[in-house]
C-alpha cells in the first residue's frame, strides 16, 4: 500500500452500478440494524463476527462507553459489508484518517474540518442541543467550533478592537449586545465572549504569515448588566482549505469548498451550557449552500450602514441567550449535568 502514503484519497473503482451482491441482510450483517441485536438470517459472511467483536468489552465499562461502542461497532461493521469494503479502499479510509492527524497541531484541526465536510459535526450539534418539546422561544442557536479556534485569545475590554491590522476590503464593525438568561431573561454577569474571524482575504491569521499573531481574535467579559460591544470586520465567504486530505476529499466529491461569512464566538459562564455559535450574514451568496452545513435561520443576520462612528461603517446587535444546567436539566436537555473540563 505504500503509494497510497502519498495519495490517502486512492479507492478502488466505483461499482455502484453493478449488481449488488446476493444475500446483503438487516441485523448483524446489513444495515438498519438495532446496537443490541444479532441478527439471525443467512450470510455468507461470518454471523457471529460483529457479535464477538461488541461481546469483548469488559464488565467495568463505562455503561455510556459500552453503548455507544456497541452500536458504533455494528454500524461500521454493516457499513463495510453493505458496500464490500475491499482492503485497499479500508487502507486508503486509514490513511486519509493519517493524513489528518498529521495535517494537525494547535492551529489547525484537519480531523475537524474532514468531519465538518461530510455534516458530521453540525449533525452532533443539532443532536446536542436540541431542546425537547417546541416552544416559542429558543437559546441562542448553537453551530460548529470549526478547525481554527485558538486557545487562549488575548483578553481585550470592552469596547476594544480585534483588528490588529487593517488589510484591503477591511468594513469594520460594532458589534454590540447583551447576554440573558434564556429561561429569565436577566442579564448574565462575567461571560467569557471568545470571538474569532477571518481577514477579508478569507484566512486565518494562523494561516497567513502577513498577519499580527491573534489577529481578530479575543475574548470580552461582560458586567453585571450583561453587555458586550467590540470593533470586529465585517466578514467574508471564503474556501476551506484544499491543501489538505479534507480539501481533497471536497474536490474528489465534487463539491464546492465555500463557507458564507461568518463571525466564530464561544460563550461560557458559571452555571449555564457553554455556547458555541457563528453568526452569519444574510447578504452573502453562500448563505443557502453552506459547505459545512453549519447555517441556521435563527444565526443569520443583518450588518446594517453605521453613521456618526469614526470607527466603524457596520453595525450588529445581537443578543446572545444561555440556558443554565438547572434549566436544561428539568427540560430534559442532554448535557445538561456540568462537567469539569
Amino acid at each position: 500500500m505504500s503509494g497510497m502514503v502519498q495519495n490517502p484519497l486512492n479507492v478502488v473503482p466505483d461499482k455502484s452500478d453493478e449488481q449488488p451482491a446476493p444475500n446483503h441482510v438487516n441485523g448483524s450483517n446489513g444495515t438498519n440494524g438495532d446496537a443490541e441485536k444479532s441478527s439471525t438470517k443467512t450470510s455468507r459472511f461470518d454471523p457471529h463476527f460483529t457479535d464477538a467483536v461488541i461481546n469483548a468489552t469488559g464488565p467495568k465499562a463505562n455503561p455510556r462507553l459500552r453503548k455507544v461502542m456497541a452500536s458504533l461497532t455494528r454500524h461500521l461493521h454493516d457499513f463495510c459489508r453493505e458496500n464490500e469494503i475491499t482492503v485497499d479502499e479500508y487502507m486508503a479510509g486509514i490513511d486519509l484518517i493519517n493524513a489528518a492527524g498529521k495535517w494537525s497541531d494547535d492551529k489547525r484541526n484537519e480531523g475537524q474540518l474532514l468531519s465538518d465536510i461530510i455534516g458530521l459535526e453540525s449533525l452532533v450539534d443539532e443532536i446536542t442541543y436540541t431542546l425537547a418539546g417546541e416552544a416559542a422561544d429558543t437559546p441562542t442557536a448553537t453551530a460548529i467550533l470549526g478547525p481554527f479556534w485558538r486557545k487562549d485569545a488575548p483578553k481585550r475590554k470592552m469596547g476594544d478592537s480585534i483588528v490588529l491590522k487593517d488589510m484591503e476590503g477591511s468594513d469594520h464593525t460594532l458589534m454590540h449586545g447583551r447576554v440573558l438568561d434564556f429561561n429569565t431573561g436577566k442579564p448574565i454577569d462575567n461571560v467569557e465572549i471568545d470571538v474569532w474571524h477571518t481577514a477579508p482575504n478569507g484566512l486565518y491569521e494562523q494561516q497567513d504569515p502577513d498577519q499580527p499573531d491573534m489577529n481578530l481574535r479575543g475574548r470580552f467579559f461582560t458586567g453585571p448588566d450583561g453587555e458586550y460591544s467590540f470593533y470586529c470586520l465585517k466578514p467574508t465567504s471564503y474556501p476551506v482549505p484544499n491543501d489538505g486530505p479534507a480539501g481533497k476529499l471536497l474536490e474528489m466529491l465534487d463539491r464546492h469548498p465555500m463557507r458564507p461569512a461568518h463571525v466564530h464566538f464561544i460563550l461560557t459562564a458559571e452555571g449555564y451550557k457553554p455556547l458555541t455559535t457563528q453568526i452569519f450574514d444574510r447578504e452573502d451568496k453562500h448563505i443557502d449552500n453552506d459547505s459545512v452545513f453549519a447555517v441556521k435561520d435563527s444565526l443569520v443576520v443583518d450588518f446594517l450602514l453605521k453613521e456618526g462612528d469614526s470607527k466603524a461603517q457596520y453595525d450588529l446587535q445581537y443578543d446572545f441567550k444561555l440556558i443554565s444546567y438547572e434549566a436544561a436539566k428539568k427540560g430534559g436537555v442532554e448535557g445538561a449535568t456540568q462537567v469539569a473540563p
